[in-house]
């Protein structure tokens, strides 16, 4: 399954002098692990969908090439929490606030889990460019999603709002 799932991301994005390619694995692969090992999610498919979570929103990878490979449920998991890169920016996030209480189980699964391993990620360290108000504001964002996504699994809601909490973040 890993094999499956990287490969399709290699065959698009992979260049072995661009260290964005490891970054990049990395969340994949760090965003299965928080459901396996930390929500308690043993759902193939939904551990499948974390692996290719941004593959389409960073490849040339298409939705159908996911279904003939993993299946409809893995293609529509992927395809329900990738965003519209022709929308600006602004409005991507607002839908994604928007749409977040109305996705499948599945599909909130991922998304809690891709939320935690960002904002974990910004604590560790602070994307170049970014200023601690931009970080706050990321942090405020990721609140409003996580609203939406109540109810899904207890352990990743509770270790979210910790992470709220440490930065004075209602959720």
């Amino acid at each position: 399954v890993l094999y499956q799932s990287t490969s399709l991301q290699r065959r698009s994005i992979y260049n072995p002098t661009d260290s964005r390619n490891t970054a990049a694995f990395l969340v994949f692969a760090g965003v299965a692990r928080i459901l396996s090992h930390e929500g308690g999610i043993t759902d193939l498919e939904v551990l499948q969908a974390a692996l290719l979570h941004d593959t389409v929103e960073d490849t040339d990878t298409t939705f159908n090439e996911l279904e003939s490979v993993f299946g409809p449920t893995v293609a529509r998991i992927v395809q329900e929490v990738t965003d519209d890169g022709s929308l600006p920016k602004e409005e991507r996030k607002r839908l994604q606030v928007e749409h977040a209480p109305h996705r499948s189980h599945q599909a909130k699964l991922v998304k809690l889990a891709d939320k935690l391993y960002n904002l974990r990620d910004l604590n560790r360290c602070t994307p170049t460019g970014w200023t601690a108000e931009r970080v706050q504001e990321y942090f405020v964002w990721a609140s409003r999603v996580a609203k939406g996504l109540r109810g899904t699994n207890a352990a990743l809601e509770e270790k979210l709002r910790q992470l709220f909490l440490e930065r004075g973040v209602e959720l």
